[in-house]
């Protein structure tokens, strides 16, 4: 059978380099992309796939909009990136991600429970992040099983879409799965994100500003990486699990700032460091133990290569940063 995939969200960063990584590996599927193009959706992310796809501009909170295209196009799997993603943002106006990351992926899960039926073995993937765990100190890692401890209205979005995605499972039998992966890097991604943002300032002489004094931690993740594993979830993950996906490269966000200024040439005293965020977690990692024992994934990229790619990715790109 045909696979008709549908991928929300899909002019955004990952789901931008999902999408090319999907339609170049399984050719013979059809692939439909739904996508808001909200500030953070860039339809040039797309340019080099768009005769390779079906893409409909859209909400995923409109549901007689989901069903639409669940029907018209047969549609047998859905891979959902779409949310509202920026910590700040949230803060400052966090009702716009409970409408989107919760109400929408309700909109979602509900229109294909009602086009497939209950018990289907159609397959819907939940984009999550490991923010809905809350915060780690200097020791220890998240696992699927870790409470779920959200600190800002961002993550706590996606963790109430979390729950909404396991209960269609439990409830209903729908064949749900939950990723949850650590931060992603590489190209494509919006500029208001840490390492295109530093880069987009360096290269302007601009000061950089880092939150407190940069010592918190982040697990980074090659996106290329992320993408090989979210397809893996997507043909073989076992219905109802969560699966962590994390990069094995912890790093503080000063020294990722320093990495960014001297492959660019310039000097440390760019560095600005400003009040700390509200709620700023401390550290995230994770243990993705469970998809390498079950599902034989492993991350390929390095941090020390991956990060030279990247930057050099914007520096030969420098229009889309702006």
């Amino acid at each position: 059978m045909t696979n008709n995939v549908l991928i929300t969200g899909a002019a955004g960063f990952i789901g931008a380099n999902f999408a090319e990584y999907f339609v170049n590996k399984y050719p013979n599927y059809n692939v439909v992309v739904l996508d808001k193009l909200t500030y953070a959706g860039n339809l040039d992310n797309l340019k080099k796939i768009m005769d390779k796809i079906t893409f409909i501009k859209g909400d995923i909170c409109d549901y007689d909009l989901i069903l639409d295209i669940l029907k018209k196009y047969n549609i047998n799997g859905i891979i959902h990136f779409a949310a509202e993603t920026h910590v700040d943002n949230s803060i400052k106006d966090p009702f716009i991600f409970t409408h989107t990351n919760v109400i929408g992926t309700h909109t979602l899960l509900e229109a294909a429970k009602n086009v497939w039926g209950e018990g289907s073995n159609n397959k819907f993937v939940h984009i999550s992040t490991d923010e809905v765990y809350g915060s780690l100190q200097n020791e220890g890692y998240f696992s699927e099983t870790s409470p779920i401890k959200p600190s800002s209205p961002y993550s706590a979005s996606k963790a109430s879409s979390d729950l909404i995605a396991f209960a269609y499972n439990k409830t209903y039998k729908m064949n749900v799965n939950v990723t949850n992966c650590s931060n992603n890097y590489g190209p494509y991604q919006h500029n208001e994100k840490l390492i295109p943002h530093m880069i987009k300032l360096a290269m302007q002489d601009k000061k950089l500003p880092v939150y407190g004094t940069g010592s918190n931690i982040r697990d980074w993740l090659y996106v290329e990486d992320h993408c090989e594993a979210i397809d893996l979830v997507y043909h073989k993950g076992v219905p109802g699990e969560r699966y962590n996906i994390g990069g094995h490269n912890e790093k503080r966000n000063i020294d990722i700032v320093k990495l960014i200024l001297k492959r660019l040439g310039k000097p440390e005293d760019l560095i600005d460091f400003v009040e700390d965020r509200k709620g700023h977690d401390y550290r995230y990692a994770i243990d993705a133990i469970k998809i390498e024992n079950d599902l034989g994934w492993i991350p390929n990229t390095k941090f020390e290569d991956g990060i030279i790619k990247t930057i050099d990715w914007y520096l030969e790109n420098k229009d889309w940063l702006k």
